[in-house]
């Protein structure tokens, strides 16, 4: 008997999925060492929300006002601040406290899609990063000043987002795959004065020229006062004397390392944009010292990372999982970090397993869907290759379904390989629920415990909490550090947004979720992911996990569409294993007939050749949505893995 029988109206996928022990020893670097020590600190730490996060603090180096006499006050509704007047600077405590221990330890190996490798160690990062600062100093960029960093996964971007810390500037990185309109709206919002970018970048063997994105809207770009130009491919790109400047010829120039800058505890760091698929993208402000205490908490707990670790984190250093898990929380434990600029299955299948056997990496931070990517490549492509050094698998994004989770566990890595879903959003700017590694069970789909410091909440639509078992509205009751303070330029949208179906002093997660029986939190989707069906609220969660659990199914995505009769049907895409031919339409809809009931029944199965992915691996199912229902998409989808696959499946859908 387990804990979920007393449960009988959980979903299938949640019923059938069963505790897994971990599989690496407890680490000495956690501050417990079993599941009931997990537990009791939990409680403790919320107790006093305040006195636990200054503890975390406590692990950096800081410059005045420590410990901070108010180490948390006021509330959501008032306004909150962590550890108020107190001082620091993030890259001092992501780099130099580092490369003063260790300076000849690689902090980072580059390797670039045709094939190019460099490497810096933790005192060349230093370096750079430094003297980087002082030429953006020179330049005339202060503290408060915006920069934009329009760069790929590159060494140089870990220098411009720390030489931004380092003097107070207020950086934000904008994803070199949008397009120039995107890009555009992001550097007007914020008034950017210094625009970092690249001549080009690879993309599936084809250059991305991101120096001519940039200069087709430059003339609209009024802030901008200077240019620094990467060079990646050594392509010729445009260079306006006086204005525009090669990131390389600066620091050439420039012999001073410039000194960091004490910034309060609360000061504005960076600026991070939703996607802006539907609505004006949304600028979500984050402080760095509050970013820097939270990811490096997140980091030790989900991946107990440590500094004999080759880590590698799969995301786009345009989406806030990469500052998250390796630009500043990976950094700040002082591990040797990958990265990686193109396309994870490019130009081989076996891309990401080569990488893995020739760097020896052994802790990976991805998304599940790069793990199905994997499945989906059968075994034999994972034994033709050395994959015992990888220890653990993390992952955000989206639920990990227990199909592909057992087939990563059998056929990826050591023989004792941790899986690790966690839980985040760009909001929360760290990964809040995880299993602790080492010390607690995980479940194969769930998204692990809410960590110690992070207070929640599972309510129905009145506000009232609702039982375990029962899905509801996800909601944080208390702040934590990483969690972003206001909206850029519009404080009214971000109460507004966040603050106002559950009242002012409840962060509105706009997802749906439950707590099983073990107290595994399961996001089961977007409130809005969550269709009507003739009265009945159906997860599309549950209804792509029934069809991940058919043999040869790689991908599923589950979507609602308007219904005359019945308000709401769910509609699925499905793309098939290679080998998986006698898969039908009807087969498919019978197993989540026979899983969920006739209710859930989709009116419509349509076997893809693949999916719309953005880089950081996220099936778009907004676009696929819009597929079925207009013939074709809309909106600006530049931040697409492949915008080309757009064509393809239109054909197929049609």
């Amino acid at each position: 008997m387990t804990a979920n029988d007393n449960l009988p109206d959980l979903p299938p996928m949640v019923r059938d999925s069963n505790l897994v022990p971990p599989s690496l020893p407890p680490s000495s670097r956690l501050p417990v060492q079993t599941e009931a020590e997990f537990w009791a600190l939990y409680r403790r730490s919320l107790q006093n929300l305040g006195d636990y996060w200054q503890g975390v603090a406590d692990s950096f180096e800081w410059m005045g006002g420590w410990p901070s006499a108010v180490p948390l006050g006021g509330d959501f509704a008032t306004g909150y601040r962590f550890f108020d007047g107190a001082t620091m600077n993030v890259s001092v405590n992501c780099i130099d406290r580092h490369a003063r221990a260790h300076p000849t330890k690689i902090a980072l190996y580059w390797v670039g899609e045709d094939g190019a490798e460099r490497s810096w160690t933790y005192e060349e990062l230093l370096d750079t990063t430094a003297r980087f600062a002082q030429a953006l100093a020179d330049l005339g960029v202060a503290k408060g000043d915006r920069v934009a960093i329009y760069l790929p996964n590159l060494l140089e971007t870990f220098a411009a987002v720390h030489a931004c810390f380092r003097i107070g500037a207020i950086y934000n990185i904008i994803f070199s795959g949008f397009s120039a309109n995107a890009l555009a709206d992001r550097i007007v919002d914020t008034s950017a004065k210094v625009v970092i970018t690249a001549d080009e970048s690879l993309r599936r063997g084809r250059p991305v020229p991101l120096k001519a994105t940039l200069d087709s809207v430059l003339d609209r770009l009024e802030s901008i006062e200077h240019v620094v130009v990467v060079r990646r491919t050594g392509a010729a790109v445009a260079m306006r004397p006086g204005r525009d400047h090669y990131f390389d010829e600066l620091l050439a120039a420039t012999s001073t390392r410039a000194d960091p800058v004490a910034i309060e505890a609360n000061e504005p760091a960076f600026i991070i944009y939703t996607s802006g698929t539907t609505a004006k993208p949304k600028g979500l402000v984050h402080t760095g010292t509050g970013f820097l205490v939270g990811t490096y908490h997140d980091v030790l707990w989900s991946l107990d990372l440590g500094p004999e670790d080759i880590y590698w984190c799969t995301a786009d250093t345009g989406w806030l999982t990469f500052p998250i898990f390796e630009l500043v929380g990976g950094l700040a434990h002082g591990a040797t970090m990958v990265a990686y600029e193109g396309a994870l299955d490019y130009p081989t299948p076996d891309r990401a397993y080569e990488l893995i056997e020739k760097l020896h990496i052994t802790k990976i931070f991805t998304a599940p869907t790069f793990l199905r990517m994997l499945a989906r490549n059968g075994e034999s492509l994972a034994k033709a290759h050395d994959l015992s050094s990888l220890k653990l698998i993390g992952l955000v994004g989206e639920p990990l379904d227990a199909k592909t989770w057992n087939w990563v566990h059998d056929n990826v890595g050591a023989s004792n390989i941790e899986i690790n879903n966690t839980y985040g959003q760009s909001e929360t700017g760290s990964a809040w629920t995880s299993s602790g590694v080492g010390i607690t069970h995980s479940k194969p789909g769930s998204c692990g415990l809410a960590l110690p410091g992070h207070a929640f909440e599972i309510v129905d639509e009145s506000g009232e909490p609702v039982g375990p078992g029962k899905v509801g509205y996800l909601l944080l009751t208390q702040p934590f550090p990483t969690m972003f303070r206001t909206i850029w330029n519009d404080p009214e949208r971000y109460r507004a947004q966040y603050f106002t179906r559950f009242g002012p002093n409840r962060y509105d997660t706009a997802d749906a979720a439950l707590i099983d029986g073990d107290g595994h939190i399961w996001v089961v989707g977007r409130v809005d992911g969550v269709i009507n069906v003739a009265g009945h609220r159906l997860s599309t969660m549950e209804m792509e996990s029934a069809l991940l659990s058919v043999p040869g199914v790689a991908e599923a995505a589950v979507v609602g569409v308007d219904d005359e009769t019945k308000g709401q049907v769910p509609v699925a895409f499905v793309s098939l294993s290679a080998n998986a031919s006698e898969i039908t339409e009807d087969m498919l809809k019978q197993k989540i007939t026979d899983e969920i009931g006739a209710i859930a029944r989709p009116q419509n199965v349509y076997l893809l050749s693949t999916m719309p992915r953005t880089r950081s691996g996220k099936i778009v199912r907004r676009l696929l949505k819009e597929l079925v229902v207009d013939g074709h998409t809309s909106g600006d989808v530049t931040g697409l893995e492949d915008p080309e696959v757009l064509a393809k499946l239109e054909a197929e859908l049609r």
